[in-house]
């Protein structure tokens, strides 16, 4: 085929082009110096084989077993000459095994740093991906995953130890990617039965406070029927003693504080409990788990009721005790109820983390009529043809007052792990912005920030209804 006859690659305009060509240059350059390496090392036809051997044979084999012992067959049937490999294991001891036996091992044996011959065995270290070897479920000695020991060693020229030094090399990396590839499954493993643990041991028993919760409802709703039986003997005892009256009221009153005491503290954690309950049950599914992935529960929600509501009655007492207020007479929050598809318990973990940051990055500004004052403000608009021709969207706003974020960090706040100089003194881990450009993503929507002369505006877009063919359940 003529190379004209492709069809191009996409690249992504200006920076990103530029970036893919140049990746494209370092990668041609790499593949002249290794022809270049190739034809300095003069490898033998055989010794070539032996290499292209190991190769395939190590991609065919399952088990790491016998891709050990395909590192000391090769020398063996080859080239006869006999090989021990030694290898660190999952639980830091060292594994041996050789040609025609696997001997036991002496005390702990140490791993050449560098090619070396003694008593007649050429030792060569089997080095690890630098750059990979934190992922490893042992630690290696240095950056040595293993030895190769070749003999007779006294047959080998410095032609023979090159190429076997570059054997070494291809063991290392085999073998380092099969540890990599155990340690994930096991990994995988402990995650699946970690998820049947969570559901049996978690999200199930917190099912039964609901119950709890509600018999404890029920019982407080005793208390007000026992006032009005008081209230009912207390007004037959003043028909008979007048000067019980002021004993009376004020017992009356203070039954009356203790009720509403313990009723209000009730819904406060009820009202955890069922926030703790979504989060839980939301981030918890055993979907995510099986996917590697957050997957969406999408359905009809009113964000207004359902999302934004209960947000803002969890953290107003933290608002009210750092001072600052809810200022909704800057328009954008519609009287009007909004129903968007969403995955409810995600789109809220989106606003309890917003909240959470106006909760601590909210400063005193100016409010243009000389009162200085800390304030925030929450709403949404429509935005017609946002995403395509007849498809709106609907942006989610969250405004905190403070000095406006510098451009140079405002660019990079939903990058995972970032936090501005803002932040100092404040508790955070730089995940919940990050978070909330997954989440939205995932919704195929858009996050983002905007400053303005008072303060700071963190938003979303959603689309007013979801692409063709998406799923979603009707509440």
């Amino acid at each position: 085929m003529d190379p004209s006859d492709c069809p191009p690659v996409p690249v992504g305009p200006g920076h990103a082009q530029e970036q893919h060509l140049a990746r494209l240059d370092i990668v041609s350059r790499r593949i002249v110096d290794k022809l270049d390496n190739y034809k300095a090392y003069n490898f033998t036809q055989l010794q070539s084989v032996a290499l292209n051997i190991f190769f395939d044979l190590a991609q065919e084999f399952t088990k790491v077993e016998d891709v050990y012992a395909l590192c000391v067959m090769i020398p063996k049937t080859l080239f006869n000459l006999e090989c021990t490999l030694y290898v660190i294991d999952g639980q830091n001891d060292v594994l041996s095994c050789c040609a025609s036996h696997c001997p036991a091992h002496d005390g702990e044996i140490r791993f050449a740093q560098e090619p070396v011959v003694k008593e007649g065995h050429l030792r060569i270290p089997i080095k690890g991906n630098r750059e990979l070897l934190s992922q490893l479920p042992f630690k290696p000695q240095g950056d040595s995953i293993g030895m190769l020991e070749i003999f007779p060693a006294d047959t080998l020229t410095e032609h023979d130890r090159l190429f076997w030094g570059r054997y070494a090399n291809r063991i290392g990396f085999q073998l380092h990617n099969r540890f990599i590839s155990l340690k994930n499954k096991e990994h995988v493993q402990f995650i699946r039965n970690l998820v049947k643990d969570i559901g049996h041991n978690v999200i199930v028993p917190n099912m039964f406070f609901k119950l709890f919760y509600k018999r404890l409802e029920a019982r407080i709703g005793l208390i007000r029927s026992y006032q009005e039986k008081f209230h009912g003997l207390m007004e037959h005892c003043l028909k008979l003693d007048k000067s019980l009256a002021l004993d009376f009221s004020r017992l009356e009153q203070d039954v009356e504080y203790f009720y509403n005491a313990i009723l209000n503290q009730y819904k406060e954690i009820f009202s955890h409990y069922q926030n703790t309950s979504l989060f839980l049950e939301t981030l918890l599914r055993s979907s995510h788990f099986e996917a590697g992935r957050y997957v969406l529960e999408k359905r009809k929600c009113n964000f207004k009721s359902q999302v934004i509501d209960p947000q803002v009655e969890r953290y107003r007492a933290r608002l009210e005790e750092r001072g600052i207020e809810i200022d909704t007479s800057m328009g954008g929050v519609p009287d009007q109820e909004i129903e968007v598809v969403a995955d409810m318990g995600l789109i809220s973990q989106v606003y309890a983390n917003l909240f959470s940051n106006v909760v601590k990055y909210t400063r005193e500004v100016d409010d243009g009529t000389g009162r200085k004052r800390k304030f925030m403000s929450y709403g949404w608009q429509v935005l017609k043809n946002h995403f395509a021709p007849g498809r709106d969207g609907i942006k989610f706003n969250v405004f905190s007052s403070g000095q406006p974020i510098a451009p140079v960090q405002a660019g990079q706040l939903f990058s995972e792990g970032f936090r501005g100089e803002n932040s100092q003194g404040e508790h955070g881990t730089g995940h919940g912005l990050y978070f909330i450009r997954e989440v939205v993503a995932l919704h195929g929507g858009e996050s983002g920030y905007e400053p303005t002369p008072q303060g700071n505006n963190f938003y979303f877009v959603l689309p007013v209804r979801p692409h063709s063919g998406d799923d979603f359940r009707n509440d």
